[in-house]
This record gives structure tokens, sequence and C-alpha cells, in this order.
């Protein structure tokens, strides 16, 4: 097949085609592929659902623990903006002559990251795990007070 008849012979074109070679050939097959880290992180953030609710001074976010200990459960504040809940659930020690049948409770590590608007005090966070219910309230900052006009006196010169 001639390319010049279909006009892909120009430089443009054999520049592109050459760095689709070069990429194809030198790329390593893990390149594309997500870390493992990236696929635990993901996995743990999709098995953790949580409800976020704004009230007029504060967020709300409200995630399920059911058998976790305080220990068990971070909150922290990572990059002055993002609210990370994370800790790990553990697997019961299995007791001399008892086996698992059926295992659908999730167990491993969790985790969600929240991005938190400009008006949130990450000064002023608090979390409470009460019956298996996770409730991290994080108050609003207070609106900014609006500029007063500023008065310029007028000289004649």
């Amino acid at each position: 097949m001639d390319l010049r008849i279909m006009g892909l012979d120009s430089p443009l074109f054999s520049t592109l085609q050459q760095q689709m070679l070069d990429v194809s050939d030198d790329a390593d097959k893990s390149f594309n592929a997500p870390t493992r880290t990236y696929a635990r992180d993901a996995k743990a953030m999709a098995s953790t659902p949580a409800d976020v609710k704004e009230y007029p001074n504060s967020y709300v976010f409200i995630v399920d623990m059911p058998g976790l200990k305080s220990g068990d459960i971070k909150v922290q504040v990572e990059e002055d903006n993002m609210l990370v809940i994370s800790g790990e659930r553990k697997r019961e020690e299995e007791k001399e002559g008892a086996k698992y049948v059926r295992m659908e409770r999730r167990v491993g590590k969790f985790m969600r990251k929240f991005l938190l608007p400009e008006n949130a005090n990450t000064d002023a966070i608090s979390a409470v795990c009460q019956d298996g219910v996770l409730t991290v309230t994080v108050q609003k900052l207070p609106p900014p007070e609006p500029k007063k006009p500023k008065t310029v006196e007028v000289k004649i010169a």
C-alpha cells in the first residue's frame, strides 16, 4: 500500500507513527497497570459507604463501622483540606473446633477520603463512634465580613 496516495506520508504522520512504535516497544507491561497499593486503596474506598450532611454551621460525615473499637479507626486531615477516615477490621480468631461455613462480612482495611470545602474549619473537628456508627463533625468557618467601602478624601489642587 502506497502511503503517498492516502496522504499519510506527511512528516507529522511519520513522527506520530514512530512515537507510537517507540512507546509500544519500550513500555513496561506494568506501566499502565495499577499498583498493588492503589488497587487495595480503591477497593477499600469502594466498600466503605458514607453519608455526608451539611448543616448551617457544620459538615457531618456518617460511616457505618459495626464491631470496631475506637482504636481501630483513624480520622486525619491531610494536605490542609482532605479528610481521611481509615482503619482495619480484623478477622475473629477461630476457636478450636469451629470453622467458617460462610464469610460475608468484610474484613481488612477500609478508607474514605473527602475533599473539604474552603469554609471547613480543620481546627474544629470531632469524631464520635457510637453503636457502630462513626460521626465526624467538621465545623464551618464564619463567613467573611463584607468589606466596607473606603472613603477617600478628594483634595482640591
